[in-house]
């Protein structure tokens, strides 16, 4: 068979992240192994950080698409690769890599994740898509993976310095935490879930969830399933210092190590009190109006202030390469 008749994937890879000719020697020999055709390379800019450069991969006629760069570039190709039939391929390059660890794919191991690309299987997920109401009356429509959220988690990103992140990683955000938490204040909300009554609420963060896990294995919302064409919603509404070590508590207790088992989940039937420090909701989309307008993040993304949101799941929109 002629190379031009033979599957190709594409790279679209942020050059601040990638040492493009090390990737080229992992992925083109996989490739040829594989029996693909001849790889193509596509490098952001700042003027596109990868969903138009993926737009015109699938185009060309990539099949499969890598998304070699930082969390935000990952969002970037799976929203340029959105309902095209191409697939997503995810590559271990990000601060928090939250949806490759979601969906068990490798987070330190590069040549396998190349592995599982040519040779695994295509798995249709949701995604996660934010509608963005700006003060100025403007609005944005922008994709997301894992989680997006208003309150402290989106202060805290908005606050978090960007030279320290690519120096520290994750503990950039623990930095920014130490900054913002101690002035934070819960804020009132509207909330509507699709084919509901509209409700009002006063919370510290409000996270709107495709997955569950988050960095060091915490399970934000345990329930959450990647491809039931649903969002989860975690409310979280802690009391003083120990409504937040309740919190803590049950994210990193409850939600983990008891959750697994038949007495654990007994046990925490048995322990449950009346106030609860987190809601759970799931819903195919969700309205939030504010009373003033607050940051907004999409997967760990500062995405500027809004005045109003509304979160919603395009089922199956999304093929990925999975074991």
């Amino acid at each position: 068979m002629s190379d031009a008749r033979l599957q190709r994937a594409a790279v679209v890879y942020n050059p601040t992240r990638v040492t493009v000719a090390a990737l080229r020697a992992l992925i083109e020999p996989a490739a040829a192994e594989a029996g693909w055709g001849e790889t193509r390379w596509y490098e952001t800019t700042l003027d596109d950080s990868g969903k138009e450069l993926t737009r015109a991969a699938v185009a060309d006629g990539a099949a499969m698409v890598f998304a070699a760069g930082g969390d935000g570039t990952v969002r970037a190709v799976a929203e340029g690769i959105r309902d095209s039939g191409a697939a997503l391929a995810l590559l271990p390059y990000g601060t928090g890599n939250l949806l490759a660890r979601n969906l068990r794919l490798p987070i330190t191991n590069m040549a396998d994740a190349i592995a599982i690309a040519f040779t695994g299987r295509t798995r249709n997920i949701d995604l996660g898509i934010a509608t963005l109401s700006r003060v100025d009356g403007s609005i944005e429509e922008h994709g997301f993976l894992v989680m997006a959220g208003m309150g402290i988690d989106a202060d805290i990103m908005a606050n978090t310095n960007e030279t320290l992140k690519k120096t520290v990683g994750w503990l950039a955000y623990v930095d920014a935490g130490i900054r913002v938490i101690p002035d934070a204040r819960p804020f009132r909300i509207r909330y509507q879930l699709d084919d509901k009554p509209q409700h009002s609420a006063h919370v510290s963060t409000i996270l709107f969830g495709n997955c569950g896990t988050l960095t060091g294995g915490l399970e934000m919302m345990p329930d959450a399933i990647v491809d039931d064409g649903l969002l989860d919603v975690a409310v979280l509404q802690p009391k003083g210092t120990l409504g937040w070590f309740e919190l803590w508590r049950k994210l990193r207790w409850e939600n983990g190590f008891l959750r697994r088992s038949s007495i654990g989940r007994k046990i925490i039937k048995a322990t449950s009190g009346s106030a609860s420090t987190i809601t759970y909701l799931r819903s195919s989309g969700i309205t939030v109006s504010l009373d003033k307008p607050r940051h907004v993040e999409l997967d760990g993304d500062e995405f500027g202030i809004v005045a109003g949101v509304r979160f919603a799941a395009d089922a199956g929109a999304l093929a990925v390469r999975v074991r």
